[in-house]
């Protein structure tokens, strides 16, 4: 399994490469090359699984054995549920009027990030202690991703994570939840700006390039791929509990209502139901509602401003898990995806094609709830039930009692009541608020302000370079100005494996090297491989042993020189790697001792 950027700029990379990314070097999100179809008689034998059996299961299509074996996956995934509240870890409760409300907020922070991220932190974990590697996580938040995704990496040695909240757009329980965490790893900054607002400096840290590399930047908001793969799990458990029995001819519908902001939970929706399961999404918005009119009518348009509601974690006009959607729809048309989004980028205006468009109304179907809308729904089940719900279950619950069904409706809860007690007394109902809580308010708390003014960017920049010296004093270890792009050789084409396994070969007996021994050619021997982008590449098809010792030294692709033989050493030029990093033009004669020497030194 490899995942490629939605607008098709870079390498596919595997599991790993893309848990520590953020968005693409291109500027897209990484999504699996291939999504698995799944046969009636899975669906059978996983419809009694609990949710965590579920996530391990769905985990184990996208995670392969050689990266992490099976074994270690459910023992990571068990560490990550073992802090949740509620036995099952989800619970589905069925109230009046077909009213099925999936709780997905059983977990630490009560939100239903802490399903994803707890999993997607244990993953990080496992990765950088066999690689003994440090990361800096940068999180932009609405309400709950920030808090989640600290609690996900809280004291961790090998982790830094830098927390950017709206300052007066949370909820005071939402911001509490991050701003007490007194942690050495922890750097929480309340920015005077909008969920839109905090987005732009991260983006422009990840642009980036040598920077974020340097300093091992990546994000844990939902463009970070492993949060949509745990997510998946949601819609597989709430089709097999709303479903009275596969026992059909024809596999049984089932409607999942999904409130949406940066559409991290829907875009999961879309890839289950490719996956076969036999769904019908609905995504549903509050006032800020872009997803909704890019549903019905094709507009992907900002409107002037951001709203604030009660559903303030839903507050978010660039949706960009939309991305993802539309490459599923499209057939993965990347070069369709880099058009639309980069017009978007420029003008913050987008129509959609209307073939797309079309596929897009056939696969959601969509809703916006005003703030009205949305005490309505509060009151009305509370009083139906004496169940409490957050504004933003209440988004969901309104469609439900708007909208006649003909089939089962799930709809997904993604916070508890609790941590909105503001719009819980707006509709008039009594907050019943955990311990946990409630002690928030008496904690120390820590917090650097970002003014309207500053430079956003360069104050996050200057705490990620203070943190990396301190980090470096305390470890021994100097982060590298200058990195090299390794590839493991095992990703590579068989023709370049085989080439290898030649040289190694040779190299191992001390037979004289030749020149014009050893040709990169594809199978058909017409079409040069390039070692970055796979076979047909218009590079050189031949190259002498000295560039053969470059590329194979210590068993990684390092470099890709495009010309020279071994009587003219002073290479043109080398390719600039795709960090923005080139081994120096002019490297001395290449025998293998000076070649190693030269190399070694980077």
């Amino acid at each position: 399994m490899e995942y490629v950027s939605t607008r098709g700029g870079t390498r596919a990379v595997d599991f790993e490469g893309a848990l520590f990314s953020g968005y693409a070097p291109d500027g897209g999100l990484f999504m699996p090359q291939h999504i698995p179809s799944l046969d009636r008689d899975t669906l059978q034998r996983w419809s009694s699984l609990s949710y965590p059996e579920l996530v391990k299961e769905l985990c184990s299509l996208f995670v392969p054995a050689r990266l992490v074996p099976r074994n270690v996956l459910n023992e990571l995934i068990d560490r990550a549920f073992s802090r949740f509240r509620h036995k099952n870890v989800v619970h589905l409760s069925r109230l009046k009027d077909g009213l099925n409300v999936l709780e997905l907020w059983h977990g630490v922070t009560y939100a239903f990030k802490d399903l994803s991220l707890s999993c997607t932190g244990q993953f990080l974990q496992y990765f950088l202690e066999k690689k003994k590697k440090h990361v800096n996580i940068l999180v932009g938040t609405s309400g709950d991703t920030g808090s989640s995704a600290i609690e996900s990496v809280r004291g961790q040695k090998n982790v830094d994570i830098f927390v950017l909240l709206p300052k007066g757009f949370c909820t005071q329980i939402q911001e509490l939840q991050m701003t007490t965490v007194i942690e050495d790893n922890v750097h929480v900054f309340a920015a005077h700006g909008n969920s839109d607002e905090i987005d732009e400096p991260i983006k422009e840290l990840f642009a980036d390039v040598d920077f974020a590399g340097k300093y091992n930047l990546m994000s844990l908001n939902s463009v970070n791929w492993s949060r949509i793969m745990v997510q998946i799990a949601h819609f597989f458990y709430a089709y097999f509990q709303c479903t009275p029995s596969l026992d059909t001819t024809q596999l049984p519908m089932v409607e999942i209502v999904v409130p949406t902001g940066g559409g991290g939970n829907i875009t999961a929706g879309c890839i289950a139901q490719k996956m076969g399961l036999p769904i019908r999404l609905i995504t549903v918005v509050n006032s800020n509602d872009i997803v909704h009119r890019t549903v019905q009518h094709g507009d992907f348009s900002l409107a002037e401003s951001v709203k604030a509601t009660l559903a303030s974690a839903m507050d978010i006009q660039e949706p960009y898990n939309m991305e993802r959607i539309l490459w599923l729809l499209s057939g993965s048309d990347s070069c369709l995806i880099k058009t639309l989004m980069e017009q978007f980028n420029i003008s913050k205006r987008l129509k959609l094609p209307e073939d797309l468009h079309r596929k897009l109304s056939e696969t959601l179907g969509s809703c916006s709830a005003s703030d009205q809308d949305i005490v309505g729904a509060m009151r009305r089940c509370w009083e139906e039930n004496q169940y409490l719900l957050c504004p933003h279950s209440a988004v969901a619950a309104y469609y439900h009692y708007s909208r006649p069904r003909s089939i089962p409706r799930c709809c997904l809860a993604p916070a508890s009541a609790a941590k909105f007690q503001d719009a819980l007394l707006r509709a008039g109902l009594v907050p019943q608020i955990p311990p946990e809580i409630t002690a928030l308010t008496a904690m120390e708390t820590r917090s650097t302000p970002l003014e309207r003014g500053q430079h956003w960017a360069q104050v996050l920049r200057g705490r990620i370079e203070a943190v990396a010296q301190q980090w470096e004093a305390q470890t021994g270890k100097a982060t590298s100005s200058r990195k090299l792009k390794e590839c493991d050789f095992q990703d590579l084409s068989p023709a370049i494996k085989q080439t290898r396994a030649s040289f190694e070969h040779k190299l191992k007996k001390k037979r004289a090297l030749k020149k014009d021994n050893y040709r990169l050619e594809s199978a058909d021997r017409k079409s040069p491989v390039d070692l970055h982008r796979g076979p047909g590449a218009p590079l050189c098809t031949e190259w002498d042993i000295c560039h053969l010792e470059m590329f194979f030294l210590l068993g990684r692709v390092v470099c890709m020189p495009e010309t020279g033989n071994a009587t003219d050493p002073h290479f043109p030029w080398l390719e600039q790697l795709e960090q923005g990093v080139s081994l120096p033009p002019t490297p001395p004669a290449l025998g293998k001792e000076s070649s190693s020497t030269w190399l070694s030194s980077y």
